[in-house]
């Protein structure tokens, strides 16, 4: 069992300074010396992927824990394929992420191919979130008569072609999703301009209720705060109005399939995905959008708010349908865990205690992430010394 040094992202939307998760997370498993105040820390990065990768530090020496694979590959089962096929990650959310979505691997080869800059990875993204505190998201497209009704109730609807609302309300499965398509595809290619028109429209027109003492519904406030924290006129504004808008409670969490829309909002969590860091952008944020891509590809899907199920026990486990991983959640009523199939990293969320293993002893604390070779065949958890511990274990199933 090895320690890792890891990294972090510090993008705008993340928490600031010593209130973020992450930074916390960083400066007590001694990833970083110290936080600077000043700075959001947006995602702490657990892995082989080459934007922040994971390292090992051993006697001085220091070596990225994807050349460690290389030189022994024997510390990972078969089904690995030489490499971790997942990247981990804890966020630390300020405010919203893009309006966004994630290819197929075969969009992935072609979009890299094309556009390495903005597409730097071969390969798809699906990934899952589970909730450490509460979370909001938007994820997913709402089932038709909330979307009907949303465009009926506010400014923007009137600029529709009314037959597509007809449609989403009345028309079978697939006239459903053909004419989400198109109100979804004519919102968000609109004019800049015409769209910085519309979003003025609508937070005028949710002024008017406020200044009448009309009470603001959770949805509104959601949309002046889309505005208040990305000014100016941003497609991405309209988003809750199409998008399922919910919370997961600590221990919830949500799969995000391949061109499935999402945009998380505020507050922490576990992520977990496939090795890459492939994103189509197209709203709420300042980076490259690909609206087109994003358009044509999107999953228009209408559903309820996409909640994942876990095993239960005191070893809770997130299986989501993708071969490359699953997460186990740790508590100190676990015991112990076996990484016998598949090697693992865990991360500790709180608390401190001790793993055994082979003779082997490592105290771990809040922040630590350990490295577990495949074959490892059990690992008591022992000396808990708080009354809540947690952890989580991101590993790849064996087949």
């Amino acid at each position: 069992m090895l320690k890792l040094k890891c990294g972090a992202q510090r993008y705008a939307w993340g928490t600031m300074g010593e209130e973020s998760l992450v930074a916390q997370l960083l400066v007590n498993g001694g990833h970083a010396a110290e936080v600077d105040k000043t700075k959001p820390y947006a995602e702490l990065w657990m892995g082989v992927h080459p934007n922040c990768p994971s390292s090992v530090v051993r006697e001085g020496d220091e070596i990225l824990l994807a050349d460690l694979f290389k030189r022994h590959p024997e510390l990972l089962a078969d089904h690995e394929k030489g490499t971790l096929q997942f990247l981990f990650k804890v966020l630390s959310v300020n405010q919203a992420l893009s309006v966004q979505t994630h290819p197929t691997k075969e969009q992935a080869v072609a979009l890299h191919a094309a556009d390495p800059k903005n597409y730097p990875d071969a390969n798809h993204k699906p990934e899952m979130a589970i909730a450490i505190s509460h979370f909001e998201l938007l994820c997913g497209f709402r089932i038709p008569s909330e979307i009907v009704e949303h465009l009926r109730a506010y400014p923007i609807g009137q600029h529709l072609d009314k037959g597509w609302i007809v449609s989403l309300e009345k028309g079978g499965e697939q006239e459903q999703k053909e004419a989400l398509r198109s109100i979804f595809t004519y919102i968000w290619k609109l004019p800049a301009a015409e769209i910085a028109a519309h979003v003025e429209t609508l937070i005028k027109f949710i002024g008017h209720k406020r200044d009448s003492k009309v009470e603001l519904s959770k949805l509104e406030l959601l949309l002046v705060r889309l505005n208040e924290e990305y000014p100016g006129g941003d497609v991405g504004v309209f988003a809750p109005l199409l998008l399922n808008y919910f919370s997961l409670r600590p221990g919830q969490a949500t799969f995000l399939g391949p061109n499935r829309p999402h945009a998380y909002l505020k507050g922490d969590c576990v992520e977990c995905m496939a090795c890459s860091d492939n994103t189509i952008r197209a709203g709420l944020t300042p980076k490259f959008k690909d609206v087109n891509t994003l358009c044509a590809n999107m999953d228009y899907t209408m559903s309820a708010p996409p909640i994942l199920d876990r095993s239960g026990g005191a070893a809770d486990t997130y299986a989501p349908a993708t071969p490359e991983f699953a997460v186990q959640q740790i508590t100190d009523q676990t015991g112990s865990f076996s990484s016998r199939d598949a090697s693992s990293l865990l991360l500790v969320t709180n608390g401190q205690a001790t793993l055994e293993s082979g003779g082997q002893k490592l105290n771990i604390r809040t922040g630590d992430v350990i490295f577990v070779p495949a074959g490892t065949e059990k690992v008591a958890l022992t000396g808990v010394s708080c009354n809540f511990f947690q952890a989580w274990r991101a590993f790849t199933p064996r087949p």
